[in-house]
């Protein structure tokens, strides 16, 4: 390809992607794109105290990880195959827990806290708040089981490897 050639590519990619980013505003707060774009804790922790897999109505699959220290979450962290607003939700439920208390997360994380906290979302992607507040309270409930019955956790270790 000859010079003029790579320009005009570049320059056609960069006209298509502020449509794109436009699109995206008009449709999507800032909040969203933020944490779509970069989401904050997007990994995998290992050996969480509460974990929690769940598929959305969507197809997409969300996991929750949950490191709780004298009932205080201190770590938490998602991943998920989905979408940028399942990232975005995903995103925004582990900064809802983090620090609080065990009782304190359950009673916070819910669709509507996560709708709140993004600036709402299109309702054909209200799904996406729904699965992160489902993966979430999963969570927090294994944690609950595994505090139970702490000897499982040692089998769960075993099975992840």
């Amino acid at each position: 390809m000859s010079q003029k050639n790579d320009q005009d590519l570049e320059r056609f990619a960069r006209e298509l992607q502020e449509q794109i980013m436009n699109q995206l505003r008009q449709q999507y707060s800032p909040q969203v794109i933020e944490r779509w774009q970069n989401p904050h804790n997007f990994h995998r922790l290992e050996n969480p105290d509460g974990y929690a897999k769940v598929t959305g109505s969507c197809g997409d699959t969300m996991e929750m990880f949950l490191k709780i220290q004298n009932d205080r979450i201190i770590e938490s962290s998602f991943f998920t195959d989905g979408c940028g607003t399942t990232i975005a939700c995903g995103s925004m439920a582990t900064e809802l827990v983090e620090g609080k208390t065990f009782t304190e997360a359950l009673a916070l994380v819910s669709t509507e806290e996560i709708l709140k906290k993004l600036g709402g979302l299109p309702e054909p992607d209200v799904h996406c708040a729904q699965l992160a507040a489902e993966t979430m309270r999963r969570a927090l409930a294994d944690y609950l089981y595994q505090k139970k019955h702490a000897w499982k956790k040692i089998y769960r270790k075993i099975e992840e490897k």
